[in-house]
């Protein structure tokens, strides 16, 4: 019978010591625009060696964007690795050695020609653990100023509002399946009842 235990930060410290996989050897299979393909040579806490294919990813961040009347923007654009278009809060990739928080201030004026008055650090997630290292920050943005977008050149995006309940109502219907913008609404959710400033 498998064991069921109790997750404390010192279990947790503890299954990190067991668990922990060496890296040995790295041989990049495919290198792109965006994606940097590896195969990694483990040595796994059995001792024996194992193979690991990744996508390397510079890491990117997303937005929370929040009007004075507490509805959030939105994005719609057509994704093709999926073949439709996506509900998605304002995001892009991070440029190399790029701060985080300059990127989502970059992405949100760029996206949607809005810059914020005032913007709170929401954490971070990762997006596809079991094949890619990347690393979103999320990041919320009130205070709302309407300027100039300035998307690439061939980014073809539309612009929308709604407030919480709508995109909860998105959420459960299968209408909002992209998992950074679930991610950071519900951590924008939480993080919002224990600090009501946010």
């Amino acid at each position: 019978m498998i064991e069921v235990k109790t997750l404390t930060p010192e279990a947790l410290e503890r299954a990190k010591a067991r668990m922990r996989e060496v890296p040995l050897t790295r041989e990049t299979v495919f290198r792109g625009q965006l994606l940097h393909v590896v195969q990694d040579t483990v040595r796994l806490p059995s001792g024996r060696t194992g193979s690991r294919e990744l996508v390397l990813h510079q890491g990117a961040a997303c937005i929370v964007p929040e009007f004075d009347d507490g509805r959030l923007l939105l994005e719609v654009q057509w994704r093709h690795p999926v073949g439709r278009v996506m509900v998605e809060f304002p995001a892009g990739k991070l440029d190399a050695g790029e701060n985080p928080l300059v990127c989502a201030q970059r992405e949100l004026k760029e996206e949607t020609g809005f810059w914020a008055r005032s913007w709170h650090t929401l954490g971070y997630l990762n997006q596809a653990i079991g094949f890619c290292d990347e690393v979103i920050h999320i990041f919320h943005a009130n205070g709302l100023v309407a300027g100039e977008a300035a998307p690439d050149e061939d980014e073809l995006l539309e612009l929308y509002a709604a407030n919480p309940e709508e995109i909860e109502q998105m959420i459960r219907d299968n209408v909002i399946t992209d998992t950074k913008t679930v991610t950071a609404y519900c951590r924008w959710k939480l993080l919002r009842k224990a600090h009501p400033a946010l």
